[in-house]
């Protein structure tokens, strides 16, 4: 029989390992929040992708909160899967499935490109977006808005809508069901919005003020005030009779880029001017897949800098 001082002597001395093998058992991954209107949803058909996106990818996540009005109590709603093509204009969820669309915007590129950059590293990405909607309430129109105070009927706004998408993805303890708990690393976030805020100058003029304090609150959301910030610059078609869609886009322009200058933990993406269009609002897909990897590259230096 084992005499007991050193079955207590065995003990002490197994802990370490007992406590390192607890602390190993934890997944790191990277997450990234995709946020905006419709060039953030995305209106890339599936049938223009090149063969490397179209497949189910490995060691990236998604949560995507599902697309509702404000006053919509199931806004927000969706379940964690892995990514695969289907996550653009008229996707839905509840909190059981995700329902796939024919479309995509700029998650797939940009979860490839970010492979590229952290190849060891596992992804996730937590999208809400709402076409049409503005972060001024003067400019919501139907679609819906950001602006935080906003009470309309029920309460219920798009910023709310964020919240209740964060909260049920954060909730999650083992996002890829492994049966290892997972820490989440709050990495970036890429925000692609402002065309309907550019329809009347006072709500213009007032983007910079609305744009800050809203990331402000986002950030304050993930508890990481000094999280990276990736924004999209918004792009004119030109496809209008007076030869501008955005009226005052100019005005938000400015915004975006002095957003860009005056917060140390943020920068702009601009190769937006560059792209074609499938209307006279939104990208076409070859835009959409180079907008992902630019907002990757952007996100990454931000991040090592």
């Amino acid at each position: 029989m084992m005499k007991q001082p050193l079955l207590i002597l065995l003990i002490l001395l197994s802990l370490p390992t007992i406590v390192s093998s607890q602390l190993a058992k934890k997944d790191t991954i990277r997450v990234f929040y995709l946020g905006g209107q419709s060039n953030m949803d995305g209106h890339g058909s599936l049938s223009d992708l090149p063969k490397e996106l179209k497949s189910e990818f490995e060691n990236v996540y998604i949560f995507h909160g599902n697309p509702a009005p404000d006053e919509n109590k199931n806004g927000g709603q969706g379940v964690w899967d892995k990514l695969k093509p289907g996550h653009g204009k008229l996707f839905l969820s509840n909190l059981k499935e995700n329902k796939l669309s024919n479309y995509f915007g700029i998650e797939l590129s940009f979860a490839k490109k970010l492979q590229t950059l952290y190849p060891n590293d596992k992804i996730a990405l937590i999208k809400y977006s709402k076409g049409g909607t503005s972060i001024d309430t003067l400019a919501s129109r139907n679609a819906g808005t950001w602006e935080p105070d906003f009470n309309g009927k029920t309460g219920i706004n798009q910023y709310d809508h964020f919240l209740n998408t964060v909260r049920l993805a954060t909730e999650t303890n083992d996002i890829d069901k492994n049966g290892i708990t997972d820490v989440l690393v709050h990495s970036g976030i890429i925000w692609m919005q402002g065309e309907s805020d550019a329809h009347n100058e006072e709500v213009a003029k007032r983007y910079y003020d609305n744009l800050k304090r809203l990331l402000d609150l986002v950030r304050a959301s993930f508890r990481t005030g000094d999280m990276p910030v990736v924004i999209g610059k918004i792009s004119d078609s030109g496809n209008n009779k007076n030869g501008k869609v955005w009226e005052y886009g100019e005005l938000v322009q400015y915004a975006q880029e002095k957003f860009a200058l005056t917060d140390k933990n943020a920068t702009i993406v601009r190769s937006t001017k560059n792209y074609k269009y499938s209307d006279k609002w939104h990208y076409d897909s070859e835009g959409y897949i180079d907008l992902g990897e630019k907002f990757a590259d952007a996100i990454y230096q931000l991040n090592h800098e």
